[in-house]
C-alpha cells in the first residue's frame, strides 16, 4: 500500500505562494487518485483539488480555482499543489489523500499523509 508525506507549507504573506508536495513511497501514485483537502480549526475539512488516475482531469474548488495547480511528477513519485496569490482564507491543515478510485468525499480515501500547516497573513 503506498503511504504519503506532506512537506512545503510554512508561512507567507497574502499574495505569496507555496508549493505542496505529497511524496509516495510503497507504491506507484501514478495508479492513485490523489486529493488535496484542507481544514483549518473549527471548519469541516474541503476539498481543495484532485487528480484522476492517469491525469484524465484535475479538480478544483471554486475557492481556489486560477490560483491552484496540482500535478504528478511521476519520476519522483510526487504530487505537488502550487499554490498563489494566497488569501488568509487559504489557512489551514492541508492533507493529500490517494485512492485507487477516483472519489469526490474525504470518507471515501483510503490513504492520507499526516498533513501539513499552511499559515497566510494578511
Amino acid at each position: 500500500q503506498v503511504q504519503l508525506v506532506e512537506s512545503g507549507g510554512g508561512l507567507v504573506q497574502a499574495g505569496g505562494s507555496l508549493r505542496l508536495s505529497c511524496a509516495a513511497s510503497g507504491d506507484t501514485i501514478s495508479k492513485y487518485a490523489v486529493a488535496w483537502f484542507r481544514q483549518d480549526s473549527g471548519k469541516e475539512a474541503e476539498l481543495v483539488a484532485a487528480i484522476q488516475y492517469g491525469d484524465e482531469g484535475t479538480y478544483y474548488a471554486d475557492s481556489v480555482k486560477d490560483r491552484f495547480a496540482m500535478a504528478r511528477d511521476n519520476a519522483e513519485n510526487t504530487v505537488y499543489l502550487r499554490m498563489i496569490n494566497l488569501k488568509p482564507d487559504d489557512t489551514a491543515v492541508y492533507y493529500c489523500a490517494a485512492d485507487l478510485s477516483f472519489t469526490w468525499y474525504l470518507a471515501e480515501y483510503h490513504y492520507w499523509g499526516q498533513g501539513v500547516q499552511v499559515t497566510v497573513s494578511s
